[in-house]
């Protein structure tokens, strides 16, 4: 029950997002987001790692009183520092809910949307699959496997850099593709050397830098488009994308599970996350097939 909570206070980062937007032009949103998550990305780096140390020397019920003083301290800092960026307006909550038929016919949002979605799946896959890999194919400790599942926060961390450094210049659309590609290349990669006979840990989560680095890539420009489509509806926009990356997240990560049985190693997994990186790539394509004949120009 107070995980469901923790994880309904956790859904925030939508606003955050609408916030950027609120602030920035399409691409420009799409830099700042980068440089945004990018710091964000320090948590997965280190979160694992860390709670696996903690888990072994003070034990689990450490890791709640640790996540207790962080949410304080993100309460202050709300409460004294974050402002509000959006227009005045008189929309009550269920006037919002009657603007979600506008976005949800929307072939543009969709496209964005499970390009982000398919990109954070991936992850979201890895992190329901990865402990049965680490501990049941690997035969990792959970401190050894906090510290190599840092490798996708890694990879986000550069993905994310990148993203501020470029994608105002590159553009949104380029992003999301060269993200998708960056992700699926990784695990074709990873695959490719398993069937090969150089599978190991040093390959799988090698892999997952590739994961981290496409999801730094694509989240934050998908995002920048889907909320761009209709900008009078950024807040609902990221309300309503953020609904469909988690829970299609969720999802895969249930997947990740089930695929995963006795005696089966880590090829299921890959496969899994390979599929999804193809499928945000086609959703990106759908989203610049309909752009030209739109003729627009936030490619």
């Amino acid at each position: 029950f107070f995980r469901m909570m923790q994880a309904a206070v956790a859904v925030g980062f939508a606003l955050s997002r609408a916030v950027v937007r609120d602030m920035f032009p399409p691409d420009k949103a799409a830099s700042m987001m980068g440089y945004v998550t990018m710091g964000m990305s320090l948590v997965p780096m280190v979160a694992p790692a860390v709670g696996g140390l903690i888990d072994e020397t003070l034990g689990w019920r450490a890791s709640f009183w640790l996540m207790l003083i962080l949410g304080v301290l993100i309460l202050v800092l709300v409460w004294a520092d974050l402002g509000e960026t959006a227009q005045k307006s008189d929309r009550t909550v269920l006037g919002q809910f009657r603007e979600y038929p506008e976005l949800l016919t929307s072939p543009r949002f969709w496209g964005y949307c499970l390009a982000c979605a398919f990109s954070s799946g991936a992850f979201f896959a890895f992190l329901g699959g990865a402990p049965y890999v680490g501990s049941e194919v690997f035969g990792m400790t959970p401190a050894e496997f906090g510290i190599w599942a840092a490798l996708p926060g890694i990879g986000y961390f550069l993905g994310n850099f990148l993203t501020g450094l470029i994608a105002a210049r590159v553009g949104v659309n380029r992003m999301v593709m060269a993200g998708s590609l960056t992700l699926a290349g990784g695990m074709a990669g990873a695959l490719i050397l398993g069937w090969l006979g150089f599978g190991g840990p040093e390959v799988f989560f090698g892999a997952m830098i590739f994961v981290g680095i496409g999801n730094g890539m694509t989240i934050p420009s998908a995002t920048s488009g889907m909320l761009s489509v209709r900008p009078h509806l950024a807040g609902t926009a990221s309300g309503l994308g953020g609904t469909m990356q988690i829970g299609g997240g969720a999802a895969l990560s249930v997947v990740a599970g089930l695929i995963l049985g006795s005696g089966s190693d880590e090829t299921p997994l890959l496969l899994l996350m390979f599929t999804t990186a193809l499928c945000g790539l086609v959703a990106i394509l759908i989203v610049v097939r309909r752009e030209k004949k739109l003729g627009l120009t936030l490619s």
